[in-house]
């Protein structure tokens, strides 16, 4: 299984000691300016506070099952059902087993048998577990159930000689991976099944997961996944478990290699993918993964070879793409992050509008012109209507800089057009749209948001941003929240690593704000630039979905760090006017794009569209099995 990273707080993921340095730090520097006293009740309420945010969460998942998974009476309706059902593909399981606990063993081994689906074999290859109560477990298994079919090999052949071992007992047109300690969700074959056959085309598929308890069947942590995220794969296995491949696409990857065991299911995604005609996201939790002492579910460091195999995986799978960079070790362990080549040395040209205020402007121009390690670019100051006698003094001595200029724009603001005025005159191959209210952090900031912008495949790029006090102001926008676009993670705080680690690794989104976003000029021109009649609001988010229709990919990086001094406690200026103008461009997205509103593909649809934290969506979504529901006819997929 591929590397994870701890699960800790809600769904934040953190690697142990990045995360008890960071404490440490953070402690010692509340005693020095605040004193013992005052830095031991700030850790108390903290600690406090993180055991009741974890409560609520698994609290909350014990809400959601309820609502969203099958009850007995619904189970009994889908088992009957497979009389009828005629065209069901046979899924063979492959497991790989090698000194399970025989408890775990043989919940794994119950799990399958009791599918609410018949059309399965389970193939399992012993590499040689010590002892014979493993031997004759598996053998009670087989003569009990006759889909249970094993193999004994003399040695160990690890994860991928013995997956590959039970692969050769395999005759069904899909195979799954089912490690020997976790267990499938009773429905699960049945949900897979049911997609499968009603589309051909479909060459791999994977659900959402979760975890179970040390010493007992306890379900805890959901992962509710993206759709296939072709960038948010290469920083991290996020798909995992379950995954299903057509076995024609199994054989033509070449199954799995042993020199990537620890990573085999990662390296076997990556290599899939490149091949497969559809890849399918089943967003239900049909896989309940197993957290032992020794298992990556508990704990990054259990396996640290699978760290270095994912690495080996991934720049295979680079060279594959035919993309130029180095694979290096993300943030957090777990994750990587690939550092894509700069070819040549396009210019870019950075656009910043503004009007009066010159310290945020001079702050803004300082921070990019001291902390930027990318050379190549030009800054466009676009003045809208400045009358302050400051500001023009500013313009006049920043303009004796050879890379900055200013030009007018006399007309009444508006975001879109003055944005579009300024691509007119920029000289640059890629456009950087910035605001003056930002401030340089990072100084590779620049030169990784090229090192995505520059791929074809890519339409525009995104930064991490924070509000003065250090927490997160922007990590990618989510389509549908708040009835058109939230940001993800907004409040959060700038340490935390985010929902399944997504504050802290590149990812496809579906849109990012324009306050700091980069794209190459040709794609700007070839969807026609910002749409003038969004003066105000939700711009950046309509140019971005005309980005991804045009099939370009929008992504947001981390790795590129900006403050953004927008008041979160001020708030925006609210006239009736702004009002009235914000609620009519709110009117024109909903009916421009109400069915790209319904569901993002990066946010799963069980997670909440009220709030920018990715809990879960309570009361249950209705989807797909909730008790309101009971009364569809399950008798045919």
């Amino acid at each position: 299984m591929a590397l994870k990273p701890i699960q800790s707080i809600a769904g934040k993921t953190y690697t142990l000691g990045a995360r008890c340095l960071y404490l440490t730090c953070k402690v010692a520097r509340t005693v020095r300016h605040h004193g013992v006293a005052y830095a031991l009740t700030r850790t108390a309420e903290k600690l406090l506070l993180s055991r009741s945010r974890e409560r609520r969460m698994n609290r909350d998942y014990q809400v959601w099952i309820r609502g969203n998974e099958p009850g007995p009476e619904q189970l009994r309706a889908l088992r009957d059902a497979n009389t009828s059902w005629t065209g069901q593909p046979r899924i063979s399981i492959l497991t790989p087993v090698y000194n399970p606990a025989p408890a775990h063993l043989t919940e794994c081994l119950e799990s399958v048998r009791t599918q609410a689906y018949d059309n399965w074999e389970h193939c399992l290859a012993d590499g040689g577990s010590k002892g014979s109560e493993i031997r004759r477990l598996l053998e009670d298994a087989a003569k009990r159930e006759p889909r249970f079919k094993v193999t004994f090999l003399t040695e160990n052949a690890g994860i991928s000689g013995n997956t590959m071992a039970a692969y050769a007992l395999s005759t069904g047109s899909y195979v799954a991976l089912l490690d020997h300690d976790d267990t499938l969700a009773p429905f699960a074959l049945h949900a897979a099944a049911c997609v499968l056959a009603s589309d051909p085309e479909i060459d791999l598929l994977y659900s959402d997961e979760d975890k179970l308890t040390f010493g007992s069947s306890a379900r805890r942590d959901p992962h509710f996944k993206p759709d296939w995220a072709p960038d948010t794969i290469l920083s991290y296995n996020y798909v995992c478990h379950l995954v299903i491949v057509k076995r024609e696409l199994f054989e033509t990857a070449g199954g799995l290699r042993p020199a990537t065991d620890g990573a085999q299911d990662y390296d076997l995604v990556l290599r899939a993918s490149l091949k497969a005609r559809k890849i399918h996201h089943l967003p239900q939790i049909l896989y309940h993964w197993r957290m032992t002492q020794i298992s990556t579910a508990f704990s990054s460091t259990a396996k640290p070879y699978a760290f270095r195999a994912g690495q080996k995986a991934l720049e295979d799978h680079l060279a594959a793409l035919g993309r130029e960079g180095m694979v290096v070790s993300g943030t957090l362990r777990g994750t990587y992050r690939l550092r894509y080549t700069i070819h040549g040395a396009p210019l870019v040209s950075i656009v910043v509008p503004t009007k009066d205020n010159a310290g945020l402007l001079e702050r803004c121009l300082r921070s990019v012109l001291n902390k930027t390690d990318y050379s190549g670019y030009e800054i466009l100051v676009i003045d809208n209507n400045s009358v302050e006698e400051r500001t023009h003094a500013y313009f006049a001595e920043i303009v004796r800089n050879p890379k900055v200029r200013v030009v007018r724009y006399d007309r009444p603001f508006n975001f879109s057009a003055l944005n579009n005025f300024a691509a007119g005159e920029a000289r640059g191959e890629h456009l950087l749209f910035l605001n003056n209210d930002t401030e340089v952090l990072a100084t590779e900031w620049l030169s990784e948001m090229l090192s995505h912008s520059q791929r074809p495949d890519v339409g525009a790029v995104g930064a991490k941003l924070y509000f003065p006090n250090d927490t997160i102001q922007h990590a990618g926008v989510i389509v549908g929240i708040g009835g058109v676009a939230g940001h993800s993670h907004k409040g959060a705080a700038r340490a935390d690593a985010g929902y399944m680690s997504r504050l802290a690794v590149v990812q496809n989104v579906s849109a990012v704000t324009a306050a700091c976003l980069l794209m190459r000029r040709a794609v700007f021109d070839q969807v026609g630039g910002f749409d003038e009649t969004l003066s105000l609001a939700f711009n950046d988010i309509d140019l971005c979905l005309r980005i991804r229709r045009k099939g370009y990919a929008i992504i947001f990086t981390p790795f590129a760090e900006l403050y953004h001094h927008e008041s979160h406690t001020r708030g925006y200026e609210v006239t009736p006017a702004r009002l009235a103008r914000f609620k009519t461009e709110f009117q024109y997205m909903r009916a421009r794009w109400g069915a790209a509103l319904q569901g993002d593909p990066f946010y799963s649809p069980h997670l909440t569209l009220e709030r920018e934290d990715f809990s879960l969506r309570l009361p249950a979504a209705a989807f797909p099995f909730s008790k309101d529901e009971t009364s569809r006819d399950r008798s045919q997929c």
